[in-house]
Parts: structure tokens; C-alpha cells; sequence
């Protein structure tokens, strides 16, 4: 038994008063695109309009007092930080977020809702993240990573449960990667529990870390370009517990580009008249690439989430 498998059930136990079951749609518009019976799992229906919510619930429920009250920290430009300011809310735990300069305001916005203090860094992404570590370590205080934990993998794994309850059997689930935690989780259920079902990892050629890192067979450092799909962009940590499970458990990757991510959001606005990030176009975007190897299949998009910033939006759709 994979030994991520116990925390996911963990996690179903832990989360449940505090999170959404998320819809599971039928898509006509995709199944009549593709030929494939297609179902959308709603995760950017989910509180906080991302899926981002379960892990970072299940890493603060899961810390003893003592724990808690150090208070945790972590570093993100979106999802990650508003799913642990939640839960830092809920259970009553003080939170300190590490943000780059120049984060978009409405991601700052967003944030400044929930009771958690906020510190603004000079460097990019991944040097505030580094920096937010250190200080936690130095402060004493708990680190929580956006995917490279066992109980950030769990509450994500938590959608695989639901997914199995919604719909007995699927041929395909295809899944955005970024960090792994998201498909991680998922695989790691479903290959348990419905062990004929193919896992398929999208990502943006912009941005495809996951993707070289199993070509090469371990992490490595990949050229990041900027992409639509900022909410997966990013370097695999070295030594993340997700490397062994997407080399293990996903069965293929998906590359899109730009041009096919914003096509995806599009789809997504005028077909199903709802509103999705550029992770969440990537998943749709990897359907729609390689639409005549899932014909006559039954295929599940999890969309990831929603928030996506106006202004994107607005230049997507008027593309």
C-alpha cells in the first residue's frame, strides 16, 4: 500500500466539516468536441475558488496545539496562501504569508480577508519562498509547502475520493501539474481504487518542470518562461515526495502552449459560462490537443480553480 494512501484517508476524516464536495458536471460541449463522454470535476467551486483549500486545511488541522500556537508561514502569489489563511482562520492559528514585490493586488486583496499577517520580499517567487523558510526555521515556527508534504498530499488526494463516489468508473482523469501535489494525491487513491484508470498530467510548455524532471529521471532545474498558467508554474523542489509519485503513478504528460490554454478559457466562458484560472485552462487544453486518443472514452477535467486576475481575462477574451 502506497503509504501517502492512509493520509489522504486521514485527511477525508479531518477536512470534511470544512470543505465542498465539488460538482461533477457532464460536459456536453467537450463530449461533442472530442467524442469522448466528458465530466468536469468543479474544484474551482471550491472555497477559495481552488483546490488548494484541502491541503492547506488538512496541514493546520493536523498540527498538535503547541504547534499551532508557534503559528505557521508559508510563501505563494495565490492559491496556496489564501487556502492556508483559511485554515489558519478556522482553526484559530496565527499565519504569517510571504509574498514577492509586485504580486498582482487582487491576489493581495484576496488575502488581506482572512486574519494573517503579510511580509512583502524584493525577490521573485522562488527567492521570497526560500527566504519565508529560513525565517520560519529561524522564528521557530511551522513551514507549510505549497505540495512537497504528506498532508498537503492528502487533503489534495481528497478529490480522488469524491471522484470515485461521483462516478464509478472513468477511463481518464487528466490533472494540471505544477508541484505535484494536486495529481499526486489523486493518483495515489485512484490507482488504489480504480486501478484501470489512466492518471494524465497536463502542464504549459512555458512551464513544464514535472515533465523534464521525469525525461531526466530525477529533479532538475528547467528554463521557466511566463505563462497563463502561473498558478503550475515553477521548479519541483529537490527531494519533493512528489517526484517518485508522478515518475510511479502517472501514466502520461500532456505539453500545451499559450495560444491552446487561452482557447481553453475561452471554451470555458462562452460553452460552460464559467470562469477559470490558467491551470484549469491547461487541463481542457490537453483534452482538446490529443482529442482522437480519448474518443469513445469516459474522461474527467478536474478544473483546478478560478482565480484568475480581471485583467488576464480580459486579454484572453479578447484575443
Amino acid at each position: 500500500m502506497d503509504p501517502l494512501l492512509p493520509e489522504i484517508l486521514a485527511a477525508e476524516e479531518r477536512i470534511r466539516p470544512h470543505i465542498l464536495q465539488t460538482p461533477l458536471i457532464h460536459s456536453m460541449p467537450l463530449s461533442d468536441r472530442t467524442g469522448a463522454d466528458v465530466y468536469l470535476k468543479m474544484e474551482s467551486e471550491q472555497h477559495t475558488n481552488s483546490f488548494k483549500a484541502r491541503g492547506a486545511m488538512n496541514k493546520v488541522l493536523s498540527l498538535a496545539t503547541e504547534e499551532r500556537a508557534l503559528g505557521v508561514v508559508t510563501s505563494s502569489t495565490g492559491n496556496h496562501a489564501q487556502g492556508v489563511a483559511r485554515a489558519c482562520m478556522i482553526a484559530g492559528c496565527p499565519g504569517t504569508i510571504y509574498l514577492p514585490n509586485g504580486v498582482d493586488p487582487s491576489k493581495v486583496e484576496a488575502i488581506q480577508r482572512y486574519p494573517v499577517g503579510l511580509v512583502f520580499n524584493d525577490g521573485n517567487a522562488l527567492e521570497t519562498e526560500l527566504h519565508a523558510k529560513h525565517q520560519a526555521a529561524v522564528q521557530g515556527k511551522i513551514w507549510i509547502s505549497p505540495y512537497n508534504d504528506p498532508q498537503i498530499i492528502g487533503g489534495q488526494g481528497t478529490i480522488g475520493i469524491e471522484l470515485s463516489q461521483q462516478l464509478p468508473s472513468a477511463d481518464d482523469v487528466i490533472v494540471t501539474v505544477g508541484g505535484g501535489g494536486l495529481i499526486g494525491g489523486i493518483a495515489v487513491y485512484l490507482k488504489a481504487h480504480m486501478p484501470g484508470t489512466r492518471i494524465i498530467g497536463g502542464q504549459p510548455d512555458r512551464s513544464a518542470a514535472m515533465y523534464h524532471c521525469i525525461r531526466a529521471g530525477r529533479v532538475v532545474r528547467t528554463e521557466q518562461h511566463e505563462t497563463l498558467s502561473d498558478g503550475s508554474a515553477g521548479d519541483v523542489e529537490p527531494g519533493s515526495i512528489t517526484f517518485p509519485v508522478c515518475r510511479d503513478l502517472v501514466d502520461d504528460y500532456i505539453l500545451v502552449s499559450e495560444e491552446e490554454i487561452g482557447e481553453a478559457i475561452r471554451f470555458m466562458v462562452h460553452e460552460h459560462h464559467k470562469i477559470v484560472e490558467g491551470s484549469a485552462g491547461v487541463a481542457v487544453a490537453s483534452l482538446l490537443k490529443r482529442k482522437d486518443e480519448f474518443s469513445g472514452r469516459t474522461v474527467v477535467i478536474v478544473i483546478c480553480g478560478a482565480n484568475i486576475a480581471a485583467s488576464t481575462l480580459k486579454t484572453v477574451l479578447a484575443s
